[in-house]
């Protein structure tokens, strides 16, 4: 009888201390946040992911009403951002991550053992989306993705493709076409998408493919020729350039995004309620417009767990093309 009445004792007992933390969460969830937020972005400022950090972060400032303010930390291929945050960053919603598949899904697959994984970050949501632009120069002679096809065909090995660096998204993409379409091109990377864009124009190498931002603005100028763009439907930003399923690969689909992610441990009341005013903050007119700049579109996740499941898939693409690129860490 003793104990019984020990161990139904000891019962009551756990399930107080689990009412005053469920208490507790939930009245750190409905004071969050009460000082500025820190969002590390893990590249250089005034790149693609320094702008769409500081779009976020000021949207998400109008929302919760505290800072949120960006703080770069470059290096390793933003791996060492999500590092910071996955190892250094304390877990109560004041340290949040801008993050894409370069530290999410490459950079672990290209170096295995490395210190983060996503299974140390907790998902909150994606942010933004934008294709892959496969763009020659146009003295070339390829004036459409066919022709290119057929040239490639015709001298395997021959034709090389630029890129922002090995292991890059537009490096992966590459591959990824380049698989898909049975071709043999060759890639040459580059420090930067502008640099590699150059070199095309330049006639160092015959094509590229890279983030809009890269490339657009010499489409435009008439300085490279837009063959394709690598999701299926024409991009709103490239009107002019045809989706991959017009083409006949209505199965090719490549995106390149960026996402939110809080450490480990964060209170899950935290994560909802930073999802929920992600969502408030990007689907106001301001930061759409400010991503339809850099040719950018605004995609969130319809609740953390939703990306997390994306995420879970997404990274079976980027780990498989690692593989097939043979791109290893510097």
């Amino acid at each position: 009888m003793q104990t019984i009445k020990t161990k139904a004792l000891h019962f009551v007992r756990v399930l107080a201390v689990s009412g005053i933390s469920a208490v507790s969460t939930l009245a750190v969830a409905q004071t969050y946040p009460m000082k500025p937020i820190k969002l590390i972005v893990g590249f250089t400022p005034g790149g693609a992911a320094d702008f769409t950090g500081r779009a976020t972060a000021e949207a998400l400032g109008k929302i919760l009403g505290q800072p949120v303010v960006v703080e770069n930390k470059p290096g390793a291929g933003s791996s060492l951002a999500a590092e910071y945050v996955s190892r250094s960053a304390a877990p109560d919603g004041y340290t949040i991550l801008l993050a894409s598949p370069s530290s999410i899904s490459v950079n672990p697959a290209m170096k295995p053992g490395m210190t983060h994984t996503v299974g140390s970050l907790v998902p909150i949501s994606q942010v933004s989306s934008a294709p892959i632009v496969l763009a020659v120069n146009p003295n070339l002679g390829i004036n459409s993705l066919a022709d290119l096809i057929a040239a490639a065909k015709k001298s395997p090995g021959k034709l090389n493709f630029a890129s922002s660096g090995n292991g890059s998204a537009p490096h992966l993409g590459g591959v990824y076409f380049a698989r898909a379409v049975d071709i043999d091109i060759q890639h040459i990377p580059y420090p930067g998408g502008s640099q590699a864009s150059q070199s095309v124009i330049a006639g160092q190498v015959q094509l590229t493919f890279g983030t809009p931002p890269s490339v657009l603005p010499f489409v435009k100028a008439d300085r490279l020729k837009g063959l394709a763009v690598s999701t299926p439907k024409r991009s709103p930003f490239a009107p002019d350039i045809p989706g991959m399923a017009e083409l006949g690969y209505p199965q090719f689909n490549f995106s390149f995004w960026y996402g939110l992610f809080a450490p480990a441990g964060t209170p899950p009341d935290i994560i909802k309620k930073l999802h929920a005013a992600t969502q408030l903050a990007m689907n106001a007119d301001g930061p759409k417009a400010a991503l339809a700049r850099e040719a950018t579109e605004v995609a969130l996740s319809k609740s953390p767990e939703d990306f997390a499941a994306f995420l879970k898939e997404d990274a079976k693409l980027w780990t498989r093309l690692v593989k097939d690129s043979g791109a290893k860490a510097n």
